[in-house]
């Protein structure tokens, strides 16, 4: 029988209350007919290929001298390392590649840009330096057996600190590497297969460094002094390693620590931990997650940002006065780039900007009085923002009673008639969130006419850590029950037919589509899955080693926990499944194996099911190629026009 909304409002929400619902910040119900589709004579289908016109953009660093940024971005139709000037100028390319660049740290002199890039999406990392003036690309590592990632220069630039996977491991450690005579060797020799080491930050006199210990599941973590000389290490958090206490920068006198840590409250916090007293100086409390960036050049300031229910801001702290400052911009998603994003002066803080209808780029925000200045261009010039629909953040109650963040977007010149089509879109992870940020998939679908939304149902983060583990070993169970109370609010709101409601996402969002279309099979018309695992135990065995701790810590030992892989197998009941599938799937994807999408094919087709499939050559998990990224899209809209509309 199909779910419906037919109860009245005041009465839909108060049905949902239930005393089991999971603790998260307080917020006020949505009354769904609150919701309001705006008239705009202009507002017309918004061309997938344009959406692409518009650049990704994928982390980004201000040169020594505040001169130059140089960006990661697929201007090229890949994600490759450019620079740009801050006085303003077009885009140069820096280190051309058919492979994609991400990571990018400039040395202390400014001469080399030191990034990471992998091979047809394998996530096999090798560090590369390129001279930020131009010139030939060197390989650092050539390592074929392991992954190296999250490059940190010592303050005279002459080490790279960097974390080191290998392959047949689960683990990672830190290693340092001289860049001039590429010799490295190992700081740390961690025995625990589920612990993983980050370098943070060096001591001024380059001494010691400052690193991360934690577990894959972000259950506990800690930070430890590292001598660079003999590898000595001491444990410097407090705590026990039950809690998550993670470092971001050391103070320019070596004193203070910047961490984020949910020691004092279910809430990640921002503080500053004191190296001689021990104690720490945690900030203003919030309702809502915090998270410590950098401190500025003269050691004044803490710059740190807040996540409130997926619209994030940076603050400045004083650490003198105590006193915090937002940096001004519109509501959307705020983010410090690049390891010190601070100008050396302080002047000036390099982050990124994005909303619904304003595609990320890359700023100069002033820490003083004066305007942010804009540093790349890289939404379409087809792109009007005022003909893009806007999102708005709702929030319903579960079955139990637990309170739903998600993202809306309300297509323009809709009838309040009950005959509109929709889309829920779940996000990947489960750990993860998703945030008012530029959505491709959103914009495509709410400027057809489909009504979208994305919810953060449990298990998300940024709503504490009670919620984030909520779902843990019921992977496709409350959090799945989340996303069909999503499909009755859409309904609830008078716009949407509860026959044309469709479901897309990938990886975990490609997991939760499988799981809905087989376990809730009359709730959705259509279905798009994107590189989403379908058994968890044929995952288990072929996956990464580090992907496997980490499956572990959601779902348990696979011979103890055996009921528990299969409940949370969408393979249990994909037979179940009634709506048209569309299957999307990367050929070398090392997280969710092509293998996974071949079997929901079959198991369909035998059933005598709708579906089709596309496997996509030299791409991993997740799409990185630019014809790739819109041939996905324009296939995902072509799926729901057919089916839903």
């Amino acid at each position: 029988m199909r779910m419906r909304m037919s109860l009245g409002l005041a009465a839909w929400a108060v049905a949902t209350v239930a005393v089991a619902a999971v603790p998260s910040p307080e917020r006020p119900l949505t009354a769904p007919k609150s919701i309001v589709s705006l008239v705009n004579p202009k507002a017309k289908p918004v061309a997938v290929p344009d959406l692409f016109e518009t650049r990704g953009a994928a982390g980004a660093v201000l040169s020594p001298d505040g001169k130059t940024v140089v960006f990661s971005s697929n201007i090229s139709g890949r994600f490759n390392l450019w620079k740009v000037a801050v006085g303003g100028g077009a885009p140069t390319p820096l280190a051309k590649s058919d492979e994609r660049q991400y990571g990018a740290v400039i040395s202390p002199d400014g001469k080399w840009v030191v990034f990471q890039s992998d091979i047809g999406g394998n996530e096999l990392y090798d560090l590369y330096a390129v001279p930020l003036a131009g010139g030939a690309v060197v390989n650092l590592t050539s390592t074929d057996d392991a992954t190296e990632q999250g490059a940190i220069f010592s303050p005279d630039g002459g080490l790279i600190a960097y974390s080191r996977k290998l392959k047949a491991a689960p683990q990672s450690d830190i290693w340092v590497l001289d860049p001039k005579t590429r010799k490295a060797r190992a700081l740390t020799h961690e025995a625990a297969a589920n612990q993983q080491w980050s370098p943070a930050a060096f001591t001024a006199d380059g001494r010691f460094l400052i690193a991360n210990r934690g577990d894959v599941n972000q259950t506990g973590s800690a930070a430890w002094r590292i001598e660079v000389a003999t590898g000595k290490a001491e444990k410097i958090t407090p705590g026990d390693d039950k809690h998550l206490i993670g470092v971001a920068d050391i103070s320019p006198d070596g004193r203070l620590l910047a961490i984020t840590s949910n020691l004092q409250s279910p809430q990640e916090q921002a503080g500053v931990l004191d190296l001689k007293t021990g104690k720490v100086r945690w900030l203003k409390p919030s309702p809502w997650e915090e998270g410590a960036e950098a401190f500025s050049p003269d050691g004044k300031s803490l710059l740190y940002s807040i996540n409130a229910d997926g619209r994030t801001s940076l603050n400045l702290y004083d650490l003198k006065t105590g006193q915090s400052r937002a940096l001004r911009f519109p509501p959307g998603v705020d983010g410090a780039e690049g390891q010190h994003p601070f100008a050396r002066d302080g002047r000036h803080i390099l982050l990124s900007h994005q909303a619904s209808n304003a595609p990320l780029d890359y700023w100069l925000a002033p820490t003083g009085a004066g305007a942010p200045i804009q540093v790349t261009g890289l939404a379409a010039a087809s792109l009007d923002a005022k003909a893009l629909p806007a999102s708005t953040i709702v929030h319903y109650a579960s079955k139990d009673g637990t309170v739903i963040s998600a993202v809306m977007v309300t297509p323009f010149n809709l009838k309040r008639d009950g005959h509109n089509p929709a889309v829920v879109i779940p996000h990947g992870g489960p750990t993860g969130q998703t945030t008012d940020a530029f959505n491709r998939t959103a914009i495509a679908l709410a400027s057809r006419g489909y009504v979208v939304i994305a919810p953060n149902v449990r298990g998300s983060t940024g709503y504490g850590k009670a919620f984030q583990d909520a779902n843990i070993k019921d992977l496709g169970g409350g959090d799945l029950i989340d996303e069909v109370y999503a499909a009755k609010f859409l309904t609830a709101t008078g716009y949407v037919d509860p026959k044309k409601i469709g479901m897309t996402g990938g990886s975990y969002g490609g997991f939760m589509t499988l799981m809905a279309i087989g376990k809730t099979p009359d709730v959705w018309a259509a279905a798009v899955e994107e590189y989403g695992i379908i058994n968890w135990f044929a995952m288990l065995e072929h996956e990464d080693p580090r992907l496997q701790q980490y499956e572990r810590g959601l779902i348990g030992d696979p011979v103890k926990d055996k009921a528990v892989y299969d409940a949370t197998s969408p393979m249990t009941y994909i037979k179940n499944a009634k709506a048209p599938l569309l299957v999307l799937q990367g050929d070398n994807d090392i997280r969710v194996p092509k293998g996974q999408a071949e079997e929901v094919v079959a198991t369909l087709k035998a059933a005598g099911r709708t579906v089709d499939a596309h496997y996509y050559t030299q791409e991993g998990h997740g799409f990185a190629k630019r014809e790739n990224q819109i041939d996905s899209l324009q296939r995902t809209v072509d799926w729901f026009d057919k089916y839903l509309k």
